[in-house]
């Protein structure tokens, strides 16, 4: 059985970063464009630019979790988005309460672990880093210039 589901290691990550990535971008363009109910408290508005820290926030997910999405740079954009995650966390959830069911903070909480888990695992299947990596070894590498050695 164990050997079994290894072997659907890498597909399974590839679908597990394919939802979180769509799901933080998904976020983020809800605040930035108002789409799918706006952003959380404006009654489907968008946060205004430049403002502090959501406006850059919003940006961070919508961008981190489009790279994330298509698996293209996972390990940094989620290591952006975890770290992004963890700010939002101690910064505005923990000052109502210690814990993450109290203060609101569980999806904050999850999104930094799902996003650090990332960062170890890589893209897994179906992601563009594996077709950039792929494309990068088949390149032939240039020939090293030979110079003559000084006795």
């Amino acid at each position: 059985m164990s050997a079994r589901l290894n072997s659907a290691q890498p597909y399974v990550i590839g679908l597990f970063r394919i939802v979180a990535g769509l799901l933080f971008a998904v976020h983020g363009a809800a605040s930035l464009f108002g789409v799918l109910g706006g952003a959380v408290g404006t009654d489907g508005g968008t946060i205004p630019a430049g403002h502090w820290p959501n406006w850059y926030a919003a940006v961070i997910q919508l961008v981190a979790g489009a790279f994330v999405l298509l698996g293209l740079g996972t390990r940094g954009a989620a290591l952006i988005a975890s770290g992004s995650m963890a700010f939002a966390y101690f910064d505005v959830h923990q000052q109502h309460a210690l814990w993450p069911i109290q203060n609101g903070g569980e999806p904050a909480v999850l999104f930094c672990w799902a996003f650090f888990l990332l960062v170890f695992t890589g893209s897994g299947a179906f992601g563009l880093d594996r077709l950039v990596s792929r494309r990068t070894a088949a390149a032939p590498e240039p020939a090293a210039e030979q110079r003559p050695v000084a006795a």
